[in-house]
């Protein structure tokens, strides 16, 4: 049942307002002991000439008591509910119960396509950290919004086209050895890569090499073409090794390459709008209106750049997908080149420019350097992962040495942790790396969430009872009705999180709800002798929709949830 509607309705009939806009006045209060929804009776001083508090009491007077609602009650210019709570707590606890994993699922995104762009690393370049900030975000979002009924595709925009591969070209045809490389792709095409640049401050000839087999890639020569797949198959095979341990997919791999031969219509496009100007050379939109420099379109050597090709993709994606919304997780310093590329859709014509999204998130901050890193300065995700998962293992060894299966309990930890870290705050602050943080099994982390996922299915396998048909009117403390009302805002949280592109508000939710189960686990007994069959019951039932939600919630972040620690 709504209760929210089932409060809107009856206000309807006292007030002569219509459901909907009541529904959309009511407020969940900020404390508990102010009741379940308030109404603002400011909203009908206007109309009813009175003063708020006058209302609220004659609200109060006449809007009665039933078999849901156990009080009104007037405070100031407000009229708080008071739910009756065996009322909503057998609501609340059914609900979850018959919806199992879809509790908190709705339609609201029906026939509407989200695209979520995301990770999007560079070819031939490692994966470091940073990248995971993307991939965190673009992953969990793109959870949220299927939860929530959109069609989702989750695009993966490579870094697989321009100069740098010239370069890459004429380093692997000087010293590059395809079995050395196959043994460990990514960092043998890093090295010949860099010796590239190093040979080259000597021989300033090799720039111009590069340049012509970047051309010769360009004009589609059989040898470059097949060396460019062959560098972008086997950065693949070890981009999917990482995001198979994270748990991340990706509907399309159309990267800068693909826009390739799209540009030019861009080009035509703006020309045939008369939106281009010469600027030294150059071709760009100016975009004075909006006090932001101009977009370059075309370099003074006649070459195509960044915006050029986002711009094509935007087109392409349109016709393709006529998405709802074209979203781009991408780090907030790209800020004005969205700006640029936005405005540029729209100057051109274009009326769904609005519906493009940048998503930005901060940077990743190392204070202590304390990395076992052996690449320098540059920190590889590989690297943070198999750290986590190994100080993790440490840590359920010697508080659990007997678990079962601890190595893939410490995967799904140590790596739910690293995801819980980029996710756990509003993705545009920095992050702060601290593995003490990142792995305290008490504080605001994953392992904290995940353990008490894996206390509430140790309960309900030693309680090994059958908890149907439970007698609600057995747990109605405050504590225990704190934790009901937590779980029926899910659904709520999952919105927010779609509303604001922010997976934060989904994680700040389930870290609260983990806090308000162990708040209720420290200060209600459940399998004790002395705890009657009927109260043991109610809360076990409790204990088994907490259990679900955890674990729905923590797989909108992408994280997994594990049976035993």
């Amino acid at each position: 049942m709504d209760f929210k509607a089932y409060v809107a309705d009856k206000l309807a009939g006292l007030t002569g307002l219509t459901r909907d806009a009541l529904a959309g006045a009511l407020e969940t209060p900020p404390e508990q002991k102010l009741g379940d929804l308030a109404f603002p009776c400011f909203v009908l001083a206007k109309t009813l000439r009175k003063a708020p508090p006058a209302i609220a009491k004659e609200l109060a007077e006449q809007f009665g008591t039933d078999a849901y609602i156990a009080r009104a009650e007037a405070v100031g210019g407000y009229l708080n509910f008071f739910f009756d709570r065996t009322a909503f707590t057998k609501d609340v606890v059914q609900a979850i119960r018959t919806a199992g994993g879809d509790y908190g699922r709705s339609d609201i995104g029906k026939g509407k396509t989200v695209l979520v762009e995301f990770s999007s690393p560079n070819i031939a370049k490692p994966f470091h950290i940073g990248h995971l900030f993307s991939t965190a975000v673009g992953n969990s979002l793109e959870h949220i919004y299927n939860y929530l009924g959109y069609t989702t595709v989750k695009i993966n925009h490579l870094g697989d086209w321009g100069t740098q591969f010239g370069k890459l070209i004429s380093a692997y045809k000087r010293w590059g050895d395809k079995a050395v490389i196959e043994q460990d792709p990514i960092n043998e095409l890093l090295k010949i890569y860099v010796k590239f640049h190093e040979e080259a401050e000597k021989d300033p000839a090799l720039e111009e090499e590069a340049r012509d087999y970047f051309k010769k890639l360009e004009d589609g020569d059989p040898e470059t073409t097949a060396l460019w797949q062959y560098f972008r198959d086997v950065s693949l095979l070890e981009f999917n090794r990482v995001y198979d341990r994270l748990g991340v997919s990706f509907d399309s791999y159309a990267g800068e390459s693909f826009y390739s031969d799209k540009m030019q219509e861009v080009v035509d496009i703006l020309s045939e709008k008369q939106l281009l100007t010469d600027s030294d050379g150059a071709k760009v939109v100016r975009l004075d209106e909006l006090n932001i420099p101009p977009c370059i379109i075309l370099k003074s050597d006649g070459a195509t750049i960044y915006a050029t090709r986002d711009i094509a993709a935007a087109l392409y994606r349109k016709r393709t997908y006529d998405f709802y919304k074209n979203i781009y997780v991408v780090g907030t310093p790209q800020a004005l080149h969205f700006k640029q590329i936005f405005a540029v859709i729209e100057k051109a014509g274009f009326s769904w420019a609005k519906d493009c999204v940048h998503v930005g998130f901060g940077l990743v901050k190392f204070p202590d350097k304390k990395l076992s890193t052996r690449h320098g300065d540059v920190v590889f995700l590989e690297d943070v992962l198999n750290e986590s998962v190994q100080k993790t293992l440490e840590i359920i060894t010697n508080n659990n040495p007997d678990l079962e299966q601890k190595e893939e309990v410490a995967e799904k930890v140590g790596i739910g942790a690293v995801l819980y870290t980029f996710l756990k705050n509003s993705r545009e602050k920095d992050i702060v790396f601290s593995w003490d943080n990142m792995l305290d099994f008490e504080g605001e982390s994953a392992p904290y969430v995940q353990y008490t996922y894996a206390r509430g299915r140790s309960i309900l396998r030693k309680a090994d009872m059958d908890y149907s048909g439970a007698d609600f009117s057995k747990a109605t403390s405050d504590d225990e009705y704190a934790l009901i009302a937590q779980l029926a805002a899910f659904g709520d949280a999952v919105v927010d999180a779609a509303e604001k592109n922010e997976p934060f508000y989904v994680n700040r939710y389930v870290t609260n709800l983990a806090r308000c189960f162990n708040k209720f686990y420290n200060n209600y007994p459940i399998l004790r002798s002395d705890v009657d069959t009927e109260t043991k019951k109610a809360r076990l039932a409790i204990v088994d929709v907490t259990t679900q939600v955890i674990q729905s919630a923590l797989g909108l972040l992408g994280i997994q949830t594990v049976e035993s620690m």
